[in-house]
């Protein structure tokens, strides 16, 4: 049914696209993609099963130039009328990489205004996404897909991961400035199309590294903050039913702790196979140190360096109630408790 051009005067037909996955004269047939005739499927998409231009519906031919032009319209109608300062764009590795090189050079010119841009590319090959950001031209920021991987292994290891290599791989550690990263999603959830789980215990580990280390755009599930509960189906074919912890006393800790201590030089003490840190020394604005550690395995503890001399530290987690003294040099031994994170914070409970 038209609109009467209400919000557009494009008037959409068979032209504009160029495959579907449905007939009309065979609506039982369902796992069949229709190629239009005198079409062939967009380039400059992902690779994976040879071409995966499509994914589902009818798909937008971006070699047609009203299409083209059309996307960009509707761009900064929206733009326009939301006041919106950014996207996250969907599923990015169906659609041609340079048409999105130019969409986005035209938004920003429209509304003279920086804008965020990210988008979801799913894959965990690193070398992937650094394709795509160069064919962007680092137009937009990408989620660390493999980041993410790194934490559903660990998380599934049973404390046998090595976590002196939990950024390995990732966005976070090649390419800081454009990572989004994130610990779960919507895809990423049990019974979904990406299922990858990042088990509970090891979430507040997950959090810690996205929300206090200083690589990365951080972005947190709001399942995890609120948690979760539903039923659907499994690829058993049966229906279950899930429950999705909260983590919000935790991660309002971290977030304070974000906000007023991750600040500053970060020194890294990913030297073990279980136990690892970092700390961070503040800043003129935010002078007060942090030190994080954690661990997948046995509880254990680690000398750092925080630049705060005969300073007194205390766990923002109260995992661990007895504070830490630095020496004259500006290092502590800080500790953190088995399957656990401790943030240990410059000052006194009380204080």
């Amino acid at each position: 049914m038209q609109r009467q051009g209400k919000y557009s005067a494009m008037e959409w037909n068979w032209q504009h696209f160029d495959a579907v996955n449905y007939n009309n004269h065979k609506p039982d047939q369902q796992d069949i993609v229709y190629l239009l005739e005198g079409k062939s499927f967009d380039n400059f998409v992902s690779l994976e099963k040879g071409n995966y231009a499509f994914l589902l519906g009818c798909d937008l031919d971006y070699d047609n130039e009203a299409v083209r032009q059309e996307i960009i319209r509707w761009g900064k109608w929206y733009l326009d009328t939301t006041g919106v300062n950014g996207f996250r764009l969907d599923a990015v590795k169906h659609i041609a990489s340079w048409f999105f090189a130019q969409w986005l050079d035209e938004m920003r010119q429209h509304v003279q205004r920086p804008l965020f841009m990210v988008g979801e590319y799913w894959t965990e090959h690193t070398e992937t996404l650094h394709w795509y950001i160069n064919a962007t031209g680092g137009r937009m920021a990408v989620f660390d897909v493999p980041l993410h991987y790194n934490f559903h292994r660990a998380s599934r290891a049973g404390g046998y991961y090595d976590m002196s290599k939990i950024l390995d791989g990732s966005l976070m550690q090649q390419q800081p400035a454009l990572a989004v990263t994130f610990v779960e999603n919507h895809d990423s959830q049990p019974l979904q199309a990406m299922e990858s789980v990042v088990e509970s215990w090891f979430k507040p580990l997950a959090y810690a590294i996205i929300l206090l280390r200083r690589e990365g755009y951080p972005c947190i599930f709001s399942a995890d903050y609120y948690g979760a509960h539903y039923r659907d189906q499994g690829r058993d074919g049966q229906e279950h039913e899930i429950w999705l912890d909260s983590h919000r006393w935790l991660l309002d800790k971290f977030l304070y702790a974000r906000k007023h201590h991750a600040h500053g030089d970060q020194y890294d003490y990913f030297d073990h196979s279980s136990v690892v840190g970092w700390t961070r020394l503040g800043n003129q604005e935010h002078p007060q140190a942090m030190a994080v550690l954690m661990s997948d395995g046995w509880g254990g503890s680690k000398w750092m360096e925080v630049g705060k001399p005969n300073a007194e530290f205390y766990d923002l987690t109260e995992h661990i109630r007895e504070p830490v003294y630095t020496n004259e040099y500006g290092w502590g031994q800080f500790h953190c408790k088995g399957g656990s994170v401790s943030v240990w914070l410059e000052g006194s409970v009380e204080g």
